[in-house]
């Protein structure tokens, strides 16, 4: 099992910030993604520029406050949770990563790609709030 976090504070408005994050339709700002499908009002699979796909289950949805989601694909199974707050007038990001390999070779590396996943998430979503 790899955790991995990442916190980011964004000089938006938080509705904004939330928005683009859990816009199943408006993902084309993801530089990984090539397309969302949505199964239900529960369920989606993203697909990478390559074609991977990775299922995700919600389970939470606060609005402005909480999101979280179970994911697997073929490689990995975990659950994702994002925090989004209010400090100082600024909206403040903070998205944890708890994953376990499906297969023994891919074990050592999961939590620095999770960390570089994150890393670019965190950039892409920059661009697409134009900060």
């Amino acid at each position: 099992m790899a955790i991995s976090t990442i916190k980011a504070v964004f000089q938006k408005e938080i509705k904004d910030v939330w928005n683009v994050v859990t816009s199943l339709e408006h993902y084309q700002w993801r530089s990984d993604l090539s397309k969302i499908e949505v199964i239900n009002d529960k369920q989606f699979i993203e697909y990478t520029k390559d074609g991977y796909a990775t299922t995700f289950t919600i389970t939470v949805t606060k609005p402005f406050e909480r999101w979280e989601f179970d994911l697997e694909n073929s490689n990995m199974k975990g659950h994702w949770t994002g925090v989004f707050s209010v400090q100082n007038g600024q909206t403040e990001i903070e998205f944890t990563e708890d994953i376990t390999a499906k297969k023994l070779i891919m074990k050592p590396f999961v939590k620095s790609f999770l960390r570089k996943q994150q890393e670019l998430y965190v950039s892409d979503l920059r661009k697409a709030l134009r900060e």
